[in-house]
């Protein structure tokens, strides 16, 4: 933990995604009187929880969860409104006499949460709208390969469909005249308002990518096809950030007949690793984790 000690205190469990971090925030939950936070990206939607490894409403009755059926899928839900809404969860449940653990995988959450997090000045929306438009006929792919050539340090850290915060960063170009990379830097997320210990948990990568594979299967077993399928009918179109997210977006191409099933299994258990990689890479450079 850091040095202050009258801070409150936190405990962070973070790692990979399908490393299990939910069962071991449970288990310290329990054993040392807490509730949990959950910093998962996803998790904050409602109707959509096979997809996101949701914790199953028995593991929800055995330890309190925060953030998580926090927005619609249709709601726009960023790492600032994830660390106002965690922070004064942080406060309620040290005012009960519990132990905060945040729990996730969501690098950018977690560090918004502790450190704060660059706000912006809000972006003239006939920008927005015309890049929006942009990628509705060209596709995200072709705002991507712009953002890599004026803003290569943001572009390194997305994805070419997230088509949300490819917008989100040339928006800002656009605005400020300035990369989004370079305003998170002179920020310095300085903010420091906690004691926090952060345990990272880590595991042979060939298991962790055996382990994904199986998750998946057990996915698909337990209907994410039906829940993509359920999404799109109540009019959550497939261009939401919510929708474009791993799982949620190859299901929504198999659906839609743009992949074949073999295809979109592999696709999605491919971007299921990478994405495990590009955590371990994010955490990895964070010296304060006790692995």
């Amino acid at each position: 933990m850091s040095s202050n000690s009258d801070k409150p205190k936190v405990v962070i469990i973070c790692g990979a995604t399908g490393i299990g971090k939910t069962a071991v925030g449970m288990d310290l939950s329990e054993r040392f009187g807490g509730e949990i936070i959950g910093a998962d990206s996803m998790q904050v939607y409602r109707q959509m929880d096979i997809g996101t490894a949701k914790p199953t409403p028995a593991e929800r009755r055995r330890v309190v969860h925060h953030m998580v059926d926090v927005a619609n899928p249709d709601e726009d839900f960023d790492a600032v409104r994830f660390s106002k809404q965690a922070r004064a969860a942080i406060a309620e449940i040290i005012q009960r006499g519990r132990m905060p653990f945040v729990v996730g995988g969501t690098g950018l959450y977690i560090k918004a949460l502790l450190h704060g997090l660059f706000q912006s000045k809000p972006v003239d929306p006939a920008i927005r709208n015309r890049l929006q438009q942009e990628a509705a006929e060209n596709g995200s792919g072709a705002l991507y390969e712009r953002l890599k050539k004026i803003d290569p340090d943001t572009a390194g850290r997305l994805h070419p469909n997230d088509a949300f915060r490819i917008i989100r960063a040339l928006e800002t170009v656009e605005s400020t005249g300035r990369a989004i990379s370079n305003l998170h830097q002179e920020h310095g997320f300085a903010e420091d308002p906690y004691n926090a210990l952060k345990i990272g948990l880590q595991m042979d990568r060939r298991e962790l990518y055996e382990r994904i594979d199986r998750r998946v299967d057990l996915m698909i077993a337990a209907g994410l096809v039906e829940e993509v399928k359920q999404l799109l009918e109540r009019g959550y179109h497939a261009q939401l950030k919510s929708m474009q997210s791993i799982g949620y977006r190859h299901m929504v191409e198999f659906i839609q007949d743009k992949l074949p099933w073999d295809e979109c299994l592999r696709t999605l258990m491919r971007d299921t690793r990478r994405f495990a990689k590009r955590q371990y890479t994010w955490f990895g450079a964070d010296p304060q984790i006790n692995w």
